[in-house]
């Protein structure tokens, strides 16, 4: 009871925070900074055997808050984010090392550094060298630093659930954020195209990734951490606003991710419950499907069938557009033709951004950090990608207690596929795929022997 309690006031003090934020932006540096000095007390001095879950939930708060404190410019660098995750976790190798298995994250962070020298010879004079190779590659840095730290850590059960509570709570006061920023979306969405005012005044992909990973975690505690009626009313509701929120940005990315997160955990979660469990999720998944049919429905209303339209593939006058990619699909055949043409060290770092401006006059960053890396690190590239890809899954073959672990993987691959590595999310549930995780030690009760008088 106690920890539903403390539960819902941290929901209801978020929201709170939000609020005032939207009335007051200058106290999101306030905010920033009360929770660096927050989590750094907590890591330095809490006793060694919790370190590694203090560093954990310090890099899963700041995952949250990062395109929060984006929208309202209260951390002290755009990349703040990321070099906050890369912090913590330094300072969690310094108090808990890292596993030796872990060298194949070793190999792949070595293997970014040749695509420097690259980019040193092929960048433009006018680019700022330090700056975008800064901006490329702190997302790959972000990760291996995450991977490295955290494989075959141990966390219980309960430890990683809290840990996804820690990236949850931002999330909260980010919406409400946006619910006083755009109290009324039908004022503002047009068209089909994706609405950055519906999004807080900020990118809607951002946006609506990170709102996706909100709409994972309350789906996951509507199906496990729901014991009462109340908290499944609770968070249920909480999933139908964050995905309100989250559809009208008529950004999709981060929608899909959510559905193939959601549906890789369901599927795991049915296969490794008793009968009595999965009886419960099957009652629990229909009110689920239910409550996103009338989510549905009511954001359709919303935004006057501009949803309905955007899904689609139409435009506004319901014509059907021809590249349901928004122009990502000649992005991505651009990167590989950059990779054909130097397919061993590739064309360096941030080049592909470079090409763009001169080419075309703009530099649009790569939404694809698969086929980045392809045209950026060449053949480096490729063996980064299959260490990324298939050391989790070996991992797994020892490990199968994670049951995140297939949702976690789901959720890295949509996210880089969709958005890169432009925000820290993806590179840390990534990291969290390769956690050890232990059940929780039942207390044992040891019955007192009875003694006689002699």
């Amino acid at each position: 009871m106690k920890t539903n309690i403390t539960y819902i006031s941290a929901i209801g003090l978020h929201a709170v925070i939000g609020m005032l934020i939207y009335f007051n932006e200058t106290l999101a540096k306030v905010y920033f900074f009360a929770a660096f000095f927050y989590f750094m007390y907590r890591i330095i001095t809490v006793v060694d055997k919790y370190k590694t879950y203090e560093v954990l939930k310090a890099c899963a708060y700041f995952v949250g808050a990062e395109v929060f404190l984006r929208t309202t410019h209260g951390s002290i660098s755009y990349e703040a984010g990321k070099y906050l995750v890369i912090l913590f976790m330094l300072i969690g190798m310094f108090y808990k090392g890292i596993s030796g298995k872990a060298y194949p994250y070793f190999i792949y962070l070595m293997f970014l550094v040749p695509s420097i020298f690259v980019a040193s010879t092929t960048l433009s004079f006018d680019a700022n060298f330090r700056t975008n190779i800064a901006f490329v590659l702190s997302g790959p840095v972000c990760l291996g630093i995450a991977a490295l730290y955290s494989y075959d850590k141990k966390v219980t059960s309960k430890q990683l659930n809290t840990i996804l509570l820690f990236v949850l709570l931002p999330l909260i006061a980010h919406v409400s954020y946006n619910f006083f920023y755009t109290p009324d979306v039908k004022e503002i969405i047009t068209n089909t195209a994706s609405n950055s005012a519906a999004a807080g005044g900020f990118g809607s992909n951002q946006v609506a990734t990170v709102f996706g990973m909100g709409m994972f975690i309350l789906a996951v505690r509507f199906f496990t951490k729901s014991p009462t009626m109340a908290l499944k009313i609770l968070n249920l509701g909480l999933f139908g606003i964050m995905t309100f929120r989250a559809l009208v940005t008529l950004s999709r990315g981060g929608i899909f991710t959510a559905i193939i997160g959601i549906t890789a955990f369901v599927v795991i979660y049915y296969g490794v419950v008793n009968r009595r469990k999965r009886n419960e999720l099957i009652q629990l998944f229909a009110l689920f499907c239910f409550g996103v049919f009338a989510i549905w429905l009511y954001s359709s209303t919303q935004t006057n069938g501009m949803l309905d339209k955007r899904y689609a593939n139409q435009d506004s006058l319901g014509r059907e557009k021809a590249d349901v990619s928004t122009g990502r699909g000649d992005l991505f055949m651009n990167e590989l033709e950059g990779f054909l043409s130097s397919p061993v060290f590739g064309i360096g770092s941030s080049r592909a951004k470079d090409q763009r401006i001169e080419l075309e006059g703009q530099g649009l960053t790569s939404h694809n950090e698969i086929s980045r890396l392809l045209a950026e690190h060449g053949l480096f590239g490729v063996v980064i990608l299959i260490i990324l890809i298939f050391k989790p899954l070996y991992y797994r073959t020892q490990n199968k207690r994670n049951v995140y672990f297939y949702a976690f993987l789901c959720i890295w691959f949509a996210t880089i596929n969709h958005s890169g590595l432009r925000i820290a999310m993806p590179s840390f549930i990534y990291a969290l795929a390769l956690l050890n995780v232990t059940n929780e030690k039942r207390p044992i009760h040891r019955k007192q022997l009875k003694t006689t008088d002699i």
